[in-house]
């Protein structure tokens, strides 16, 4: 998982090493430099010379100091090595900056140069991974009038009708009940997936016909949790490209009419910047609560996750590792940079 940037990663951190066994160590001469007479004083008081003095220092505090200009190229290789990793140019861009301000200017040992550097890597990751507010899905619901309505959008293909099976299973296993809304009346097979996925588990599914209103569907599913005291109503839509403007209205009426508590993103990890831009449309059209990503235990690059919750300042709250109704797990930054550096 992540094998691809985390070797990106390693290797610019193997790169800013070798520039720090490189680069001699500086000498207390050169901090004398901007200290002059504190400096000057101090010696003469000691009756030390200066220079002897301060060489001697210089060679047994074994520091350097990288400049700007010393991690210009391994920045920009590693820029380059990211964007191929599909992490958003925006979001590279990002990075840069954050790395080469906690790492220029900042005086290391050198035997503590790897550990230092990828400290600062563990910090700017973990920074551009919160967005502020965390969003645990059980607790939401446990806290909030119910029924919770929570609403899944996502393009055809990224596995968004069996994430939300997974997420029944994972709700009913923390002992909250729930109702399936097979409110993708669009594409042919659609309300069929939903029942099966929905028998698998062991929860209830409200239909209309093909072609029928999704916001009518969603709408009925509220009243039957009502009605039973169901504590949250899962609504599947239509898997739309963002570029279907009839679609995307539809969208826009089932959140008018149902005036759901969340609303959350599925994207598929391994598409990279395609899921960024699904995300990024679909926050603009309708305002995008969480993302749920699938298909992480396959990603190599990692650039998605990075993307997106950088780019549209959302929480991912859970990921796909699997094709089991089980494989859906609570997504956690510090996994995620421990897979990583």
């Amino acid at each position: 998982m992540f094998e691809l940037l985390k070797k990106k990663l390693e290797s610019f951190i193997g790169r800013v090493e070798q520039s720090a066994q490189e680069k001699p160590a500086e000498t207390q001469q050169e901090k004398t430099a901007e200290q002059p007479k504190e400096r000057e004083k101090e010696a003469r008081e000691k009756n030390v010379d200066l220079s002897l003095a301060t060489k001697v220092k210089g060679l047994i505090s074994g520091k350097v100091r990288l400049s700007e200009s010393d991690l210009d190229d391994t920045l920009w290789n590693l820029q380059l090595e990211l964007l191929q990793s599909d992490v958003a140019a925006e979001t590279v861009e990002h990075l840069m900056n954050s790395l080469r301000e906690k790492l220029a200017g900042h005086e290391i040992e050198k035997d503590r140069v790897t550990a230092f550097v990828s400290g600062k890597i563990r910090e700017v990751l973990l920074e551009t991974l919160t967005t502020g507010r965390d969003i645990n899905l059980v607790e939401f619901i446990k806290t909030h009038e119910k029924p919770v309505k929570i609403v899944f959008f996502g393009v055809n293909g990224t596995g968004k009708t069996t994430t939300i099976a997974k997420v029944a299973h994972y709700l009913m296993k923390n002992n909250l009940s729930c109702v399936l809304a097979a409110a993708d009346t669009f594409r042919a097979g659609a309300i069929e997936q939903a029942e099966k996925h929905a028998h698998a588990v062991g929860i209830k599914v409200i239909r209309h016909q093909k072609g029928s209103d999704a916001a009518a569907v969603i709408y009925d599913a509220v009243e039957h949790a009502k009605s039973r005291g169901i504590d949250a109503v899962l609504a599947d839509t239509a898997g739309r490209m963002q570029t279907n403007v009839n679609l995307m209205d539809e969208m826009k009426k089932i959140i008018r009419v149902n005036k759901p508590d969340l609303k959350i993103f599925v994207g598929d990890a391994l598409t990279g910047n395609d899921a960024l831009e699904q995300a990024r449309t679909f926050n603009n059209s309708v305002g995008i609560d969480a993302v749920i990503l699938t298909k992480m235990d396959a990603d190599a690059k990692g650039g998605s996750a990075l993307s997106i919750t950088h780019e549209i300042k959302k929480p991912i709250i859970l990921i796909g590792v699997g094709q089991k109704y089980d494989d859906l797990k609570e997504f956690d930054r510090q996994w995620f940079v421990n897979n990583v550096c």
